[in-house]
């Protein structure tokens, strides 16, 4: 009786495990050249800022510009700053933060509601409202700057708060920005699934949409905040009383007076107030920018 037996099995093959090299990215000299020299150009000026609001007024005119003088007079120019002319620099800087509280903050609060309504609702006329909008942001401020102030004139508003505040609540490039964010960030699936758990339209805003639109909120926020803090020319055709100027006008009305003859004394106050002037901006984004990394992180959704 004769036994089959199976055939043998052919022996594994070894499989070589298989290098992918990892493309490294490419260096370009001329592009990092480039970069330092833009990074040079925008540091310098701050430098001086920083290095001259240290100096004694003797030394503003004694020493060289990107060097420290004898003495180190930072606190004192402040304090200096803070009180001159019965602290004049303390109303300038509570007049812009007024201006930039409820003018950028009610311009960063309508462009959110606005964006959001054209991006997810359908009506008639949203194509001509797009142009509109369009059409706003090719527009400088400054052009219509002086038909805003006859118009406010006509109406009595001249050398009043609400003569900076009211044009700085319209904010178009705000507007486009948030609804080109808000129809790519917000899907729709979400909104339908929302609504047919029968929440309405303010409770979806709130609680599904406004979350995801953190990103571009802060984004909004960012640009109309410091578009109001730097505002110079709308203030200085709509307002005459000094007490309502916001800190561009009140230090270039520093820098005239030092101009002048004998005037050179408050020299080192410009620039320890151009200093404190930049400081806020600076630690808005610094502080912003973790809630705008945490907002892209929270506006990501898998699919």
């Amino acid at each position: 009786m004769s036994t089959l037996t199976a055939p043998a099995r052919p022996a594994p093959r070894l499989r070589t495990p298989r290098h992918h090299s990892v493309a490294r990215p490419r260096r370009s000299p001329l592009l990092t050249v480039l970069t330092a020299v833009v990074l040079v150009y925008s540091l310098v000026p701050l430098a001086w800022l920083l290095i001259n609001a240290t100096k004694t007024q003797e030394d503003l005119f004694s020493s060289f510009g990107l060097w420290f003088g004898d003495s180190f007079s930072l606190w004192d120019n402040i304090v200096t700053t803070l009180t001159y002319d019965d602290g004049v620099f303390v109303r300038w800087f509570g007049n812009t933060v007024l201006y930039v509280v409820v003018g950028a903050g009610g311009a960063t609060f309508l462009a959110i509601l606005g964006g959001y309504a054209l991006a997810k609702f359908d009506f008639p006329g949203k194509r001509g409202v797009f142009a509109l909008v369009i059409g706003a942001v090719a527009v400088p401020g400054t052009a219509l700057a002086v038909p805003t102030f006859l118009m406010f004139s006509q109406l009595g508003l001249t050398n009043t708060p609400w003569a900076v505040i009211i044009p700085s609540l319209i904010s178009p490039f705000g507007l486009y920005l948030m609804w080109t964010f808000a129809a790519e960030a917000i899907p729709g699936e979400l909104l339908e699934a929302a609504r047919i758990d029968g929440a309405g339209e303010f409770r979806t805003f709130f609680r599904v949409s406004l979350p995801l639109l953190a990103p571009g909120i802060v984004t909004v926020l960012l640009f109309t905040m410091v578009a109001t803090w730097n505002n110079y020319f709308l203030p200085l055709i709509m307002l005459r009383d000094s007490s309502w100027y916001p800190l561009t006008l009140g230090l270039n009305a520093w820098n005239a007076q030092a101009a002048t003859a004998g005037g050179e004394a408050i020299f080192n106050l410009v620039i320890t107030g151009a200093l404190l002037t930049i400081l806020p901006l600076v630690a808005a984004f610094l502080l912003l920018q973790r809630y705008w990394q945490s907002g892209l992180a929270a506006g990501s959704v898998k699919e």
